[in-house]
This record gives structure tokens, sequence and C-alpha cells, in this order.
């Protein structure tokens, strides 16, 4: 069984900066694509970065040149660095993971629980 977890969660004032953690330690990181998802309250679910097996990386617009999504293989952690956050970046933040073929098809196959993460203005 795959268990994703994340960490890092928090409230901030806006233009501050949060990491978020996902740990997986079941997950052979290098056979599949991992992602972060968010969705605030009452809205949907968003797809904010993804990383492939190759190290190549996507953003949202929306979060474009203030988030950076990493990996570290040899502790099976996945990080999102946010920095300049803003008020409408409060929402629950979900780690995933998938396989890459078919991640814009079926979406990922395994979810975290997830973390909150509130800016104030």
């Amino acid at each position: 069984e795959v268990r994703l977890a994340e960490s890092g969660g928090g409230s901030v004032q806006a233009g501050g900066s949060l990491r978020l953690s996902c740990a997986a330690p079941e997950l052979p990181f290098g056979n599949f694509c991992l992602g972060w998802f968010r969705q605030p309250l009452d809205k949907e679910r968003e797809g904010v970065a993804r990383i492939d097996s190759y190290g190549e990386t996507s953003y949202a617009d929306s979060v474009k040149g203030r988030f950076t999504i990493s990996q570290e293989y040899a502790r099976n952690k996945l990080y999102l660095q946010m920095n300049s956050l803003k008020p409408e970046d409060t929402a629950m933040y979900y780690c995933a993971a998938g396989l890459c073929g078919r991640w814009d098809v079926t979406g990922p196959d395994y979810w975290g629980q997830g973390t909150q993460v509130t800016v104030s203005s």
C-alpha cells in the first residue's frame, strides 16, 4: 500500500513563505510523476505543480515564479517551496503520485490526506 503524508502547512501573512513536504516511503520515485494539488474551500481541486521521473517540472500559471517543486530520491520526499504567498493561495494542499503516461487523462493514482495553508492579508 502506497501512503503519502504531507506536512508543513500553516498560517502565514501575505508575502510570506511556507515549505510543504510529502513523505512516500513505499513509492518507487523513479517510476512515477509526483505533484501538488490544492482545493480552496467551496472550489474544485486544481493542479499546482508536477515533477516527472526526469526532473522536468511544470506549474500552474497562478504560481509560476513563486512556487518550486522538488524531490529528494534518497529520502523519498517531495517538496513545495511557496514564496510570495497571496490570500488566494489559501487552500488544502495535497501531495499526489501516479504514472506519468496517464497523469493527464486519469489523474494521479495515490493521494495524501492534505495539509491546510492559510494566507492572511
